[in-house]
């Protein structure tokens, strides 16, 4: 089947192969958090994105002898639910912002910064962090060879808005960061790949900024 970017939980998992990665889409958990599996074609290595509910059903898609890190977008429970079992099943890294670290549980063993790459086999992602909706967020970018960037966003950019946010400055802080980190850098065919629902892409979304900012969420 051709990769859509629509999972449901309990429903079959989604995967987006490309020249050098598969990505392996499910939903998972009551508020139908997305996780993700990168998997570098030439080595076998992989990198989990958000163990964030159903800790058997993550296991059952990682190879755990080829997985290499799991990453948690942000700090707030339903991503991470799942990590504690999942480093229980294997000894990798664990990775989060700074900002974010001190509030994911278990204690993420390795800080990863803004611009810092993450390596699996012989592919890589990008960390971009978008401040608001957590105090630092991270998004992950991939963006090998001739097809377009992918990148997974957490619960920052969601198809029709930018996530929730405590208002004023939060806001401000995460649709600039939204703006000039991924819509100023980033070709309208990057591919939105969100904590929650359906992907979209940023050429979808790029006309609505300005209405986002008038709304205020």
């Amino acid at each position: 089947m051709s990769y859509t970017g629509h999972v449901y939980p309990g429903g079959p998992v989604a995967a987006l192969e490309l020249d050098h990665v598969v990505l392996t889409k499910m939903s998972v958990g009551p508020l139908d958090n997305n996780v993700y599996v990168f998997r570098d074609r030439q080595t076998g290595q992989q990198l989990l994105i958000d163990a964030a509910a159903e800790p058997e059903r993550i296991l059952g898609e990682v190879d755990l002898a080829a997985l290499v890190g799991v990453i948690t977008t942000h700090a707030h429970p339903d991503h991470f639910a799942a990590l504690g079992s999942v480093i229980d099943a294997t000894e990798v890294d664990t990775m989060a912002s700074s900002a974010d670290a001190v509030k994911i549980y278990p204690r993420p063993t390795r800080i990863v910064a803004h611009g810092e790459y993450i390596n699996f086999g012989a592919s890589r992602v990008e960390v971009i962090e978008l401040r608001g909706h957590t105090e630092a967020g991270v998004a992950l970018l991939y963006s090998e060879g001739e097809e377009p960037p992918i990148v997974i966003t957490g619960d920052s950019l969601f198809p029709g808005g930018v996530g929730k946010t405590s208002g004023g400055k939060d806001f401000d802080q995460l649709i600039d960061d939204v703006e000039a980190r991924l819509f100023r850098r980033l070709p309208d065919e990057t591919r939105v790949l969100p904590g929650h629902g359906d992907d979209t892409t940023l050429g979808a979304e790029r006309p609505q900024l300005a209405s986002w900012r008038r709304r205020r969420w």
